[in-house]
C-alpha cells in the first residue's frame, strides 16, 4: 500500500509540474503572438520634433518619429526620411504654414524641394491678400497678429456729415508689415496690415481706402453670426440725453390700513 501510495503521489506531481510547463508554453506563445500583432498595427510615421516656422527649412534635426496607428494613419504622411529631406547639396522643403513640435509632417503643409514659400501659399480656395494702410490708432494700438480675425469699418465724410459703417466682417489677417507668422505674439505698432479677402471684397476695400479712413476691429475668438450693420453717423450721437436704456415707469397702488395710505409697486 505504501508503495502504491508513493506511486500515486509521483505521478501526480509530475502531472502537475507537466501541466505548468505547458501553460508556461502556451503564455509566453500567446504573448509573443500579441507583440507581433501590435508591432504590425503600428506604422513609424515623421513628426516635427521641434516647433517649425512658416517658411523654415525641413532639416533633420527638426524631425523625428514615433508609432503610429496603422488604421488611423491620415493621407500625405512620411515614414520615409529620404522623401523628405534633400540630397546631399540639394534644396531643401520647407513649412507651408507653421508646425507645432509632436505634429505630423504632411505634405499638404510642405513645400516641393527648392519650392519657394509666400504668403500666398496660405489663402484659402479664390483667396486674395490685400493690404491696408492702418497706424496706432486705426489697427487697435498694435495688438493685431498674423492669424487674428477682424471687422473693418470705414469712416467717411466731414463735420455733420461724418459717417461709420462697417463694410467687411470676419476677416482673417495674414500677414503685419512684413510678418505672417502666426506664432508670433508681440504687439507692434504696423503701417500696412495684409487680409485675406474675395475678389469682391477686394473691390469694395480698394474703394473704400480712397473714400476714407479703414479702423480694424477685433474680433472674440468665439464663433458668432455676422448681420448686416447699419451706418452710424455724428448726428446720431448728438443727443441731448445719454444713450442708456430707458427704465419703464414704475407702477404704483395706493393701500389704506387703518386710515394710514401708502403706496405699493405692482408688477
Amino acid at each position: 500500500m505504501r508503495i502504491g501510495s508513493l506511486l500515486v503521489t509521483v505521478i501526480g506531481v509530475g502531472l502537475a509540474g507537466g501541466s505548468a510547463y505547458l501553460a508556461k508554453d502556451l503564455l509566453e506563445a500567446r504573448s509573443a503572438q500579441a507583440a507581433v500583432d501590435t508591432d504590425e498595427a503600428l506604422v513609424s510615421v515623421i513628426v516635427a520634433g521641434r516647433d517649425i516656422n512658416f517658411g523654415q527649412s525641413i532639416d533633420a534635426q527638426l524631425l523625428t518619429t514615433i508609432a503610429w496607428p496603422r488604421d488611423a494613419v491620415p493621407a500625405g504622411i512620411f515614414a520615409d526620411y529620404r522623401d523628405l529631406l534633400p540630397e546631399p547639396g540639394g534644396q531643401p522643403r520647407r513649412a507651408k504654414r507653421a508646425i507645432a513640435q509632436g505634429e505630423l509632417i504632411l505634405l499638404s503643409k510642405i513645400s516641393d524641394f527648392g519650392e519657394k514659400v509666400t504668403i500666398t501659399q496660405t489663402l484659402g480656395p479664390n483667396g486674395r491678400a490685400m493690404a491696408i494702410k492702418v497706424d496706432a490708432e486705426t489697427a487697435v494700438g498694435g495688438f493685431v497678429t498674423p492669424g487674428d480675425f477682424v471687422d473693418v469699418v470705414l469712416t467717411q465724410g466731414r463735420d455733420e456729415g461724418l459717417r461709420a459703417v462697417t463694410i467687411l466682417q470676419n476677416i482673417r489677417v495674414i500677414g503685419v508689415d512684413q510678418q505672417s507668422d502666426e506664432q508670433i505674439d508681440t504687439p507692434e505698432v504696423a503701417r500696412t496690415v495684409t487680409v485675406e479677402v474675395s475678389p469682391e471684397q477686394g473691390q469694395r476695400l480698394a474703394l473704400a481706402q480712397k473714400a476714407g479712413t479703414l479702423s480694424l476691429t477685433l474680433r472674440t475668438l468665439e464663433a458668432t453670426d455676422d448681420t448686416p450693420l447699419e451706418s452710424i453717423r455724428l448726428s446720431d450721437l448728438m443727443r441731448d440725453v445719454s444713450p442708456v436704456p430707458e427704465e419703464a415707469p414704475v407702477r404704483t397702488v395706493k393701500v389704506r390700513r387703518a386710515n394710514v395710505v401708502t403706496e405699493q409697486e405692482v408688477d
